[in-house]
């Protein structure tokens, strides 16, 4: 075949490859191989061409797209973190939002029911409980409970205890979110007449700065957890234009992900309530520090920095797969 006829032959598709590039991998693999194949045929038939030159260069540019793409792959947990789950979590935004409203709603009431009826604390945290930290408060130290035990076991203990909360709320909105919303209520009612329980007894600010060093992450990651198990039942209840099936498989993928990503928050706070908060008499300026760290965290990561992503450009797929701007 002559030369000519040769570039007459593809020149409409060598345009459309320069001039519309695509992130498509098996368009990019098409082109690539069709590319190949007319790069073979032009170097042996027109060796010292600049079609063959021509060629060479596009064939080249993809192929260093598809290099590119697998290197990016390496860097799949990093991009997990830093672009991935903070675009699931502005996907979601507005369920975070309810269920911290629903939870802080329940923490207040569970405090009034405390005010008014001198019964409800026992009723809700037990009476062993309530005896032991009337014991601690008599002796001078009200919040002993945190000292009584190996720091090492008990960080083992409360880390799997919280993994484990975390877990039961975020399955049990299976149950169409009702379960999830459950597991939210009772433990904003118990939030709320724990932390009245001091304030009645002088104790407020002081039960603040010792129990929030841990809890300000534990607290928030639980309520984090409930939007996750919301997230699975709404998936339920809404499945939009997918099968029932295909949308809970979805949700339950969004879900996991979001419960993986508090695993290692639920460590440190675990961490924090067995080796610092147990030092109830450090400086003020320390349980401030450490406060106002992680609710700047937690603030930072889950509400700011989803919204910084999504201003950048990058973008997920209906698959959850990460879309980057044009110019990343």
């Amino acid at each position: 075949m002559r030369e000519s006829s040769f570039i007459k032959r593809n020149l409409r598709r060598w345009t459309t490859i320069r001039e519309e590039p695509t992130e498509d991998p098996d368009v990019m693999a098409e082109r690539f191989t069709s590319l190949v194949d007319d790069l073979a045929y032009a170097k042996t038939f027109y060796a010292h061409s600049k079609v063959t030159g021509y060629i060479n260069g596009m064939a080249a540019g993809i192929f260093q797209r598809i290099y590119r793409d697998h290197q990016g792959d390496k860097h799949r947990f990093r991009n997990f973190f830093r672009y991935q789950l903070p675009l699931l979590i502005r996907k979601h935004h507005r369920i975070f939002l309810f269920t911290f409203c629903y939870f802080l709603l329940f923490c207040i009431l569970g405090a009034f029911s405390a005010a008014n009826d001198d019964s409800f604390v026992r009723g809700v945290l037990g009476d062993d409980y309530v005896n032991m930290t009337e014991e601690n408060i008599a002796k001078g130290d009200p919040f002993g409970v945190y000292k009584d035990e190996n720091p090492w076991m008990m960080w083992l203990r409360i880390g799997y205890n919280n993994i484990r909360v975390s877990m039961y709320c975020f399955v049990s909105g299976i149950a169409f979110s009702a379960g999830t919303l459950w597991v939210l209520f009772k433990n904003g009612i118990m939030l709320g007449s724990f932390q009245y329980m001091f304030f009645a007894k002088g104790l407020g600010l002081k039960s603040v700065l010792v129990i929030w060093i841990h809890g300000t992450l534990e607290i928030s990651s639980i309520v984090i957890a409930g939007s996750a198990g919301v997230i699975l039942g709404n998936s339920l209840l809404f499945p939009g234009t997918f099968s029932r099936k295909e949308s809970l498989k979805r949700g339950a993928l969004e879900g996991v992900k979001i419960i993986a990503a508090l695993i290692p928050i639920f460590i440190v706070a675990a961490f924090l309530e067995s080796f610092v908060t147990r030092h109830t008499e450090m400086p003020i300026v320390i349980s401030v520090t450490i406060l106002a760290l992680s609710a700047a965290f937690m603030i930072w990561y889950f509400i700011w920095y989803p919204i910084r992503v999504e201003k950048m450009g990058y973008r997920l797929d209906m698959d959850s797969k990460l879309i980057k701007p044009a110019a990343a």
